[in-house]
């Protein structure tokens, strides 16, 4: 045991650090050399499904078993699971508990199987299965204690996995969290107005809906909700329902299970569930075709869901916060948002303030963004002149504070020295936009022809590279490539 005793160190040091599936099939091949089994299998409990799903296998069906699972009581693995101790069958045929349809679907013909629960602090992971003993005997109970080591060791390595993770997660939040650029800076009544509301949700579950231009930050003010609410110490999940199209957007949202489509090895856990307890934002919702419109009110209505190519139902208990940059009242009323879904997700409406509505804000932001960017490049100091002040104050920012953003680590970047001057602001011009918008078109047919002009004149901003035109708007690619398509723009980028 000595032997088991370096390797189990060994391997459990290496658990957060390796790819899980492939450290799961070493300690598998290894149990099953020394049990002298012919298969072996490692399934893991679905604490949401209550399935048993096979992970890692070895032996000569080893890829077909991993297309199939069990429910928690189901089977002599179910069994195991659900009891919490182990079981040695020497004749399969004989017991009542075993579940044949599985070995008879893939040709596996099964003799015994000694199970054991996969454990951590008491609770059950999931099950390891040794099948078939060499030379046709059966397996004893003097095999129980090396089949303990092997499970300890899957085990530990997988919640040394999860833990690792979890510290992954944790330190990206606070990453997230300790990064300057996620603060609402400003002092306008504009922008205290709808800070002082958002505390005022914050204390509610109210789902709430965030209407503004791109860039005006309706994810941050989603972020402030969620961290001034009950839920903070939950998970914010954020999911942009314009950078998918409709079957990916319904496998993130809702996940799925293995085997549900050509591709799907594992089970996938969605966005709803990650976000359980928690809150989550869903940006761009005016972009969801109806189809998933009608399946995201289902949830909100019910609270539970079922995974692409599962039959259980998921509950969950999650705060929605929604927002668009589109008129949605006029997307109600035109029948391309469905009614019952905007009042679902509209019980209270906040409007994020465009840049153009709060410029007494610019030179606060404008100072917060060139702080943020002179630590990056290492200067101790950086000034922004009267000059770009005043040219800053002159322009309408039709990108919003996200275009500020950009048009100030541009300038740092590409700026001679250590104060900003006018002629280190990349704007498009210094001019008011709205001298220069035609009159005698409706409201919509204005916003589409400033959204065509603003991608177009990013996109030549960029030589046509409409990844790099996509991150300066602070949109996804695929999402560009749509408008582009949309608003009919030439496609002369990469």
């Amino acid at each position: 045991m000595k032997e088991s005793k370096g390797k189990k160190d060994s391997l459990i040091a290496a658990a957060p650090h390796e790819d899980l599936n492939r450290l799961l099939e070493l300690i598998l091949e290894s149990g099953a050399r020394m049990m002298r089994a012919r298969a072996s299998s490692l399934l893991l409990m679905d604490p949401k499904t209550q399935r048993l799903n096979f992970r890692v296998a070895t032996g000569a069906k080893k890829n077909e078993i991993k297309q199939f699972s069990l429910r928690v009581g189901e089977g002599i693995a179910g069994h195991v699971a659900l009891k919490g101790e182990p079981l040695l069958i020497g004749d399969v045929s004989a017991d009542s508990r075993w579940y044949r349809q599985i070995s008879d679907q893939i040709g596996f013909k099964t003799y015994s199987i000694a199970c054991v629960p996969l454990k951590v602090e008491g609770k059950v992971l999931g099950v390891v299965e040794f099948i078939n003993k060499e030379g046709g005997g059966s397996f004893q109970e003097s095999d129980l204690e090396l089949m303990n080591v092997f499970s300890e060791l899957a085990a530990v390595a997988i919640e040394n996995t999860r833990k690792f993770r979890l510290v992954e997660q944790e330190n990206r939040e606070l990453k997230q969290k300790l990064n300057l650029s996620h603060d609402i800076i400003g002092e306008s009544r504009a922008i205290r107005q709808v800070v002082e509301d958002a505390l005022r949700v914050a204390d509610s579950m109210a789902s709430t809906l965030i209407l503004g231009e791109s860039g005006t930050g309706k994810e941050l003010l989603a972020r402030l909700i969620h961290q001034a609410s009950a839920r903070r110490n939950r998970r914010l999940i954020t999911l942009n329902c314009a950078a998918f199209p409709e079957t990916l957007l319904e496998a993130e949202l809702f996940g799925y299970e293995k085997g549900a489509f050509t591709g799907a090895v594992d089970s996938k856990t969605g966005k709803f569930e990650l976000a359980d307890q928690g809150t989550i934002f869903l940006d761009e919702i005016a972009e969801m075709s109806h189809s998933m419109q009608a399946k995201l009110l289902r949830v909100l209505q019910d609270g539970v869901f079922y995974r692409l190519g599962g039959n259980v139902a998921i509950a969950v208990d999650i705060r929605v916060i929604a927002a668009t940059n589109r008129d949605i009242a006029a997307e109600v009323k035109s029948g391309r948002f469905r009614e019952d879904l905007y009042y679902r997700l509209n019980v209270v409406e906040l409007h994020m303030p465009p840049l153009r509505e709060r410029k007494s804000d610019i030179p606060l932001l404008a100072r917060h963004f060139a702080g943020i960017f002179q630590k990056e490049k290492g200067y101790e100091s950086i000034e922004i002149s009267d000059d770009a002040i005043e040219k800053m104050m002159r322009y309408d920012w039709p990108g919003n504070v996200r275009e500020l953003q950009n048009a100030l680590e541009r300038a740092v970047v590409m700026g001679r020295g250590k104060n900003i001057k006018v002629e280190d602001l990349p704007m498009l011009s210094t001019e008011s936009t709205l001298e220069s918008m035609p009159v005698g078109m409706t409201l919509n047919e204005a916003v589409n022809e400033f959204k065509k002009k603003f991608i177009e004149a990013n996109l030549k901003n960029t030589d046509g590279n409409q990844s790099q035109a996509a991150k300066i708007m602070g949109i996804q690619r695929t999402y560009l490539s749509r408008l582009v398509s949309r608003y009919g723009i030439k496609k002369s980028g990469r």
